[in-house]
């Protein structure tokens, strides 16, 4: 009797290598490519195949790794404001540089200004000095010419018109200066002037600028009684008086002498208009 016949199975070429038959697992390849210059990690791929003892399909699985994208992120955006704070400070400073230099220039044009107005100053100070030096000796010369017409006693007296202005003057002597009055209790230089030629009913201006033109210009060493005095330019003088003879003039002088009687050392006058 024939033994039944097994049906015989087919093994596979690889059954008899005892290594080959393993549990199932999972093999995986990973790529990485790192952004150096923008410090961004990519995605890895991993491609993974798994098998079986009887089959051997290609599996491809992707994985997300973690990244650094936050730190490397943090870490630029603090070299940027680095970066940026050097930037402004490099122009803060260069500003600041521009600045000096410009305070520099200005100061030196500022002092080359002062200099120059210094020494204009000091030109006008000296011309001033000699003009009244000029002066001080042209009323030295003037007292004297006036004091030898006083000591000669060649002025006339005086007579008519003049004779009645200069009793009028007289007249108030001792009376306050008031600047701005015109009497009758207290006068002003230019004021009394006025007044007294009103007398004798001749009409002045009443400031003392415009009554040193009123007249005709006379010479101090040809004087005459009833002459008016004045004191400053001719057209800007800024005192005036009457000239009374013997080298004596009547004038109201200022608030501590009131009107008074001075000979003409006193105080020399700079020029005389005629007006009788």
């Amino acid at each position: 009797m024939k033994e039944p016949l097994v049906p015989v199975v087919p093994m596979s070429h690889t059954a008899h290598i005892r290594s080959h038959r393993k549990p199932r697992r999972s093999a995986s390849s990973l790529a990485m490519r790192a952004g150096v210059a923008g410090g961004v990690l990519s995605s890895l791929a991993v491609a993974g195949a798994s098998g079986s003892a009887n089959a051997s399909e290609p599996v491809t699985q992707t994985l997300e790794l973690p990244t650094l994208t936050a730190d490397l992120a943090a870490q630029a955006a603090k070299s940027a404001d680095a970066t940026q704070q050097a930037a402004a400070n490099y122009q803060l400073q260069a500003e600041r540089d521009a600045a000096a230099a410009n305070a520099a220039k200005q100061a030196k044009a500022d002092l080359a200004e002062a200099k120059q107005k210094a020494a204009e100053a000091k030109k006008k100070a000296d011309e001033a000095a000699r003009t009244e030096a000029a002066a001080r000796a042209s009323r030295n010369a003037e007292r004297t010419t006036l004091s030898a017409t006083s000591d000669s006693g060649s002025t006339s007296t005086a007579t008519g018109s003049a004779a009645s202005v200069i009793s009028f003057v007289k007249a108030q002597i001792g009376k306050s200066y008031v600047l701005g009055a015109s009497g009758p209790s207290a006068y002003d230089c230019s004021g009394l002037v006025q007044a007294a030629f009103k007398e004798i009913g001749v009409s002045l201006p009443r400031v003392s600028q415009d009554q040193s033109t009123s007249g005709t210009q006379v010479s101090l060493s040809n004087l005459q009684p009833g002459d008016i005095l004045y004191w400053g330019g001719a057209g800007s003088a800024y005192h005036v008086a009457v000239y009374v003879g013997d080298g004596m003039f009547v004038g109201a002088q200022n608030p501590s002498t009131g009107i008074v009687e001075k000979p003409l050392s006193y105080d020399p006058p700079t020029g005389a208009v005629r007006v009788l």
